[in-house]
């Protein structure tokens, strides 16, 4: 089918033992530059050959705002949710977790928008994830527009996408949005005071944390699919009981 709508490809195949030799373990990015009508990804090449799902994350800079698919549904990650402190030992975990709950309820079929945000030498993020692009890298990356303004508007979109062919037949089809609104997954963790320190406030104070941390519990078990009863035990939470309320008031 890609014959016969005129589209050129090319195949590239690594050797394996020149590519060890050479000390790095990614190979080097292959750029290449175009031009076409059609903003899309042919996936269906790449799944010939596959047996399973394969993940691909795909980067846009545009001139106007957010990409988003056209012929799938286009969704974003949960974000600005509470989570217990813990997670940030193994928050690497936890964000896999997160993207496979995400696939599963989607029904395998969506694209998950993790970061969309006006990029420049000088962009604001809160918090930042990385340092501002240089104008020499906006420039190796393709955006052309700012060749003549270096002060051109750049936006940037990542999407991260699950995909098989059971579940996407079709090509991805894009289109470039006005939506110039900042979004970043990420989450929040408050720290607790631990202290042994007793006034007329740290009553109150403990009952208020004691709320909070059950509700991230419930939260992260949301996000994750992870056991409940296994988070509350890693935050040290008593377990839930089980009984009915009214049989407290007889023990």
């Amino acid at each position: 089918p890609y014959i016969r709508q005129d589209m050129k490809f090319f195949v590239a195949k690594v050797n394996l033992k020149a590519q060890k030799a050479t000390g790095f373990q990614h190979l080097r990015p292959i750029q290449i530059a175009y031009e076409s009508k059609k903003f899309m990804l042919p996936i269906r090449l790449g799944m010939a050959n596959s047996h399973g799902t394969q993940d691909l994350v795909i980067f846009a800079l545009t001139r106007k705002g957010r990409v988003e698919a056209t012929n799938y549904r286009t969704t974003f990650m949960p974000t600005g949710q509470n989570i217990p402190d813990y997670v940030g030992k193994e928050f690497g975990a936890f964000y896999r977790a997160a993207f496979d709950t995400g696939y599963r309820k989607a029904d395998g079929r969506a694209l998950f928008t993790e970061y969309a945000w006006p990029i420049g030498t000088q962009q604001f993020c809160d918090p930042c994830s990385a340092p501002p692009f240089a104008a020499t890298e906006l420039r190796s990356l393709g955006t052309f527009w700012r060749i003549a303004d270096a002060n051109a508007p750049t936006y940037l979109t990542r999407m991260h996408v699950r995909y098989d062919a059971a579940h996407f037949p079709e090509d991805l089809v894009f289109q470039e949005t006005g939506d110039m609104r900042q979004f970043q997954a990420r989450y929040v963790m408050q720290h607790a005071y631990r202290g042994t320190e007793s006034c007329s406030e740290m009553g109150p104070y403990r009952e208020q944390v004691r709320a909070r941390e059950e509700t991230e519990a419930k939260t992260l078990a949301s996000l994750t699919g992870w056991s409940p009863g296994k988070i509350r035990q890693q935050m040290g939470l008593q377990p839930a009981s089980a009984d009915p309320w009214y049989k407290s008031i007889w023990k």
